[in-house]
């Protein structure tokens, strides 16, 4: 079973190693970074469900990586815990201004600690759930609607190439039968795909050529 992936981010070598031991211990797995700019490096490549990191940082610190974090597409949903000394309701409201899910005073009580990070956990697979939900439904109402629009001319094409075969007389017909039988399979393949369009449940986009991706059913 794998883990659940989270990202520490603390300045301090001492604190960064005792939250990165307590972590593992507890069957998470960790990568660690040093400021906001070491985490931008870090997180595509990780993956982290969970972000915790120290407020005041050299270089980028904690506010600066959560604003980062949040506004990016792909990471949004990533679990973003704030520790800081700063207890204040203004700094709160800061934090939260910009993003930050939870907060966490120090000194930290690992209990606690945990605690926030197992819901932390619960809530990001909530969301990702609900936007893959919501991404398939989007993905089933377009196939859906290509296939209603294929549909259409399709219906027209069939309909006048019914028409074509009875004007032929039957010697224009045997001229011409193996273009009609090209016409017929190539509609039927076209048949099949819409029917395959509207009745899609699970729709999956896979690599196809070079960068381009397609939609499997």
């Amino acid at each position: 079973m794998d883990r659940d992936k989270i990202l520490v981010v603390e300045d301090d070598g001492d604190t960064r190693y005792i939250l990165e031991r307590s972590l593992t211990k507890n069957n998470f797995e960790v990568m660690t970074a040093l400021n906001g700019n070491d985490a931008l490096k870090k997180i595509d490549g990780f993956e982290p469900k969970v972000i915790i990191a120290d407020w005041t940082m050299p270089q980028m610190d904690g506010i600066q990586l959560c604003n980062e974090v949040k506004k990016d597409e792909k990471n949004k949903l990533i679990y973003f815990i704030l520790l800081t000394a700063r207890s204040s309701l203004k700094d709160r409201v800061m934090g939260l201004d910009v993003g930050a899910d939870d907060f966490l005073v120090k000194p930290i009580e690992n209990q606690e600690l945990f605690a926030r990070i197992r819901s932390g956990v619960r809530i990001y697979n909530l969301q990702r759930e609900l936007r893959d939900i919501e991404y398939n439904k989007a993905i089933i109402d377009l196939a859906c609607g290509i296939g209603h629009q294929i549909n259409n001319p399709l219906t027209s094409l069939i309909a006048t190439i019914q028409n074509l075969e009875m004007e032929l007389n039957s010697k224009g017909q045997n001229d011409y039968a193996e273009d009609f039988q090209i016409l017929e399979e190539a509609i039927k393949r076209i048949k099949h795909s819409v029917e395959a369009l509207q009745k899609i449940q699970s729709p999956e986009i896979v690599d196809y050529i070079d960068d381009k991706r397609m939609l499997k059913f």
